[in-house]
């Protein structure tokens, strides 16, 4: 099975564990975690064109673990932080993996969140280098180890 093949099969794993659960994770905490999460994958390349913005909002309110939030809620966190990148990318990046960080003593919603990451990174077909090394951050920031997503 190829890379490609590999990512697609996981990442639908993911969402099924996930959406399995979804009302368990329904707090203020874990939504503005993951908006820093999505915020933080569209950026990892150092910045985000209304291309990648659009696409990454469609998947957020579309996703079904996601689904437990208003969608306007969501987008609103997204831009947020995917503004905050924007204006000073290494400062938003500091705030978004400091967002995550505050899951350290969830492990399960942390793990959602990374989860969510990788889906999000994914989604495109193409999980690349710098999404994988924002993942890793996030996962260092919550006490993940980052090979336990293969990472």
């Amino acid at each position: 099975m190829g890379f490609f093949d590999q990512l697609k099969s996981r990442t639908q794993e993911m969402s099924g564990q996930l959406k399995t659960r979804a009302g368990q994770f329904k707090s203020k905490e874990f939504a503005n975690a993951s908006m820093a999460m999505c915020a933080l994958i569209a950026a990892a390349d150092g910045s985000i064109d209304p291309s990648e913005r659009q696409r990454t909002e469609g998947v957020i309110t579309s996703n079904d673990i996601l689904a437990v939030f208003p969608p306007d809620e969501l987008r609103q966190k997204f831009a947020f932080y995917a503004d905050r990148l924007v204006r000073d990318f290494e400062f938003g990046k500091v705030e978004a993996i400091a967002t995550i960080a505050k899951l350290k003593s969830k492990p399960d919603h942390a793990r959602a969140v990374i989860q969510i990451g990788i889906i999000i990174g994914g989604a495109d077909g193409d999980f690349d280098d710098n999404e994988k090394r924002a993942v890793r951050e996030a996962c260092f920031a919550v006490g993940i180890p980052p090979a336990e997503f293969d990472l």
